[in-house]
């Protein structure tokens, strides 16, 4: 396989991926948790074929694998009340991400635009799960990835 550099990449949404893909996603899954004991155990649940596995493999991956170890930039708007920012702050801080930069716009009509660097090498969960728990937070609006390096 060539370098990762020389190929062009797309963020794809899974409802429109053929089944052998999302399939050969779910085998890396139960096999990267250790859920099975061998590759063709797991695609025997999935009930895919050993050379559709082998065909995709190396070639799809779900979007948190390719933020792990990485430096992902979120854009967080965030209400303009005391201790907003530090519960977002905290839930970075409770599942391992390291922060790096933290640039926080002057809030205009009750909310504060935030923009968060984060190291995601020893993160604890994916950074779309961590994503889905800064949305969830009640002083959270919205959250995007910006960038990443």
């Amino acid at each position: 396989m060539k370098n990762d550099s020389t190929y062009k990449f797309y963020l794809v949404r899974e409802d429109i991926l053929p089944e052998a893909i999302k399939k050969t996603i779910k085998v890396k899954e139960i096999l990267k948790h250790h859920q099975t004991k061998t590759i063709n155990e797991a695609v025997q649940l999935m009930d895919l074929s050993r050379s559709a596995y082998y065909k995709y493999k190396d070639y799809v991956f779900p979007f948190y694998d390719v933020t792990q170890g990485k430096i992902v930039t979120l854009s967080i708007m965030i209400f303009d009340k005391p201790g907003e920012l530090s519960q977002v702050l905290n839930t970075i801080a409770a599942n391992n991400g390291s922060i790096l930069t933290i640039n926080q716009g002057i809030p205009l009509q009750g909310m504060a635009d935030v923009s968060i660097s984060i190291e995601t090498k020893e993160i604890t969960i994916p950074v779309d799960d961590l994503i889905k728990k800064l949305e969830k937070l009640s002083g959270v609006n919205k959250v995007e990835i910006i960038g990443q390096a």
